[in-house]
């Protein structure tokens, strides 16, 4: 087992790691609208899904991976009504490819933030 750390990304907030590797798999932490210095971006749920899948990029890169190498992801919605405006994000991020996941409505994220992804990938 491996901790993956990218200065590309924003570093975790609480007592654990960006992602870890384990044989030829990476499962990522949850991103939230974080900017790698540490500051939320308080925008709207677009913005702030363009900016967590962009970290959540960065991370796979590190990892070996990237998203076209993800095979699932579950996101954290603050509101269910944003689910058609982040699938537009969303396809756009991965294109043709289609991973499995998961969206789950939540009561309140870390910050207040409006969308957390998570994911697990290939190396």
């Amino acid at each position: 087992m491996n901790y993956v750390h990218t200065d590309k990304a924003p570093a975790a907030i609480g007592p654990y790691s960006q992602a870890i590797k384990v044989g030829d798999m990476v499962f990522t932490s949850g991103q939230i609208a974080l900017k790698t210095d540490g500051t939320f971006l308080d925008g709207d749920v677009k913005e702030q899904a363009e900016l967590v899948l962009q970290n959540l990029s960065e991370v796979l890169k590190k990892a070996g991976a990237s998203l076209q190498s993800v095979v699932k992801t579950t996101i954290f919605l603050a509101n269910m009504d944003d689910f058609v405006a982040i699938n537009e994000v969303y396809a756009k991020a991965f294109g043709d490819h289609k991973p499995a996941r998961s969206t789950v409505a939540v009561k309140t994220l870390p910050k207040n933030a409006l969308i957390e992804i998570e994911a697990i990938a290939k190396i």
